[in-house]
């Protein structure tokens, strides 16, 4: 079966090769000063997740959208962003209620919501989703695209490759990705100096609790401890851990400089945010109000990936700024030994299951 979906895979990624030789420009759209998060720095109160049902057709609709954002953030932009459009391009038709920062769950516990129908709505990073069905991680392998470019080419929601994920996520769990958008490059921080891989050798690091970030963090050398995002603050306050790493704009809006000392741009994996819909609750919906969902995601995720590529810089000078110590090549991180390093524990752990796709996915300009 393994061999059987790997072709698949291939065939389909020949034809994005194909057709992609260029990554397409994102559309131009106005910088925000929001910067996203990849969860509220404090654990926020659950509530309970109603289900989300799709009423008749002539009347007002009424659905869900969890995510684990802070309101004020990119990706809490996007979703924020993505209600109003759908209300305004179902003429009032349709409201999306939001709730932010982990208020229904935990990020394993809405990506269950989804499925379950609870929520109607939920963004996560593709690792997440991968918990869903599992081949989704391998878009959040460390070091895999050569750029943002390279990555928006290989997850657009029309390429050849999603489109296939997209069919089988839906056949094996009944939920639809609608969109994607640049979440962002994570980069490492520490209670401490980091430049070489030896230099984690006993340093526990938070990793996001899925496989993939495992890895990447055990293959930079650190002892990665899964912990959702809501108990990090606390977690690098006292100790738990001496590390974590994120997206800039994660570790600024969070306050994490107050805990951590130093930032190494690693930027060993640049990830985009899948944004899924429950499937039942999607098929319900009248012809015309699915168009509109698709249109207002991929309208709000371009603003969204516009957002994040004006704003990394302005968020590392604010990070040294606040006092961090930022490293990168030009102070001496050992890029290529992380990348080695990293890329081989990678091999090993998922070589077999997804190397071809790799192998694919590299190929794309």
């Amino acid at each position: 079966m393994r061999k059987l979906y790997v072709f698949v895979l291939i065939a389909l990624l020949a034809a994005l090769v194909a057709g992609c030789s260029s990554a397409p420009a994102a559309q131009e759209a106005a910088p925000t000063e929001a910067p996203k998060e990849e969860a509220a720095p404090t654990e926020a109160p659950k509530e309970e997740a109603a289900p989300a049902e799709a009423p008749a057709a002539d009347e007002t609709i009424t659905l869900r959208y969890a995510h684990p954002n802070a309101p004020a953030t990119v990706p809490g932009t996007f979703a924020d962003t993505f209600a109003k459009l759908v209300n305004e391009k179902t003429g009032g038709k349709v409201t999306i209620e939001v709730f932010p920062s982990s208020q229904l769950g935990s990020l394993q516990e809405m990506v269950e919501q989804v499925q379950n129908g609870s929520i109607a709505f939920h963004h996560n990073t593709m690792a997440a989703i991968g918990s869903l069905y599992q081949p989704f991680e391998a878009f959040d392998t460390p070091f895999l695209y050569q750029d943002v470019d390279h990555l928006l080419a290989v997850t657009n929601i029309d390429s050849p490759v999603i489109q296939q994920f997209n069919q089988d996520l839906i056949d094996a769990r009944g939920v639809r990705l609608i969109g994607t958008f640049y979440f962002g490059s994570r980069d490492l921080t520490a209670d401490r100096e980091i430049k070489t891989p030896a230099d984690l050798e006993g340093v526990k690091i938070r990793s996001i609790p899925f496989p993939i970030y495992t890895a990447a963090v055990e293959g930079m050398g650190a002892v990665a401890t899964p912990i959702d995002w809501a108990e990090v603050p606390t977690s690098l306050a006292t100790g738990v851990v001496n590390g974590q790493e994120n997206p800039v704009d994660v570790i600024y809006n969070n306050n994490l400089f107050e805990t951590q000392s130093h930032l190494m741009l690693t930027n060993h994996i640049i990830a985009a945010d899948a944004v899924v819909v429950n499937e039942d609750v999607f098929q319900g919906l009248p012809g015309d109000v699915q168009e509109a969902i698709i249109a207002a995601a991929t309208e709000a995720g371009t603003e969204a990936t516009q957002s994040n590529r004006d704003l990394t810089a302005d968020y590392i000078q604010k990070l040294k700024d606040a006092g961090m110590t930022v490293i990168g090549p030009d102070e001496g991180l050992d890029l290529d030994a992380f990348r080695q390093q990293v890329s081989a524990l990678i091999d090993e752990r998922f070589g077999d299951t997804y190397g071809d796709f790799y192998e694919a996915v590299k190929a794309v300009k």
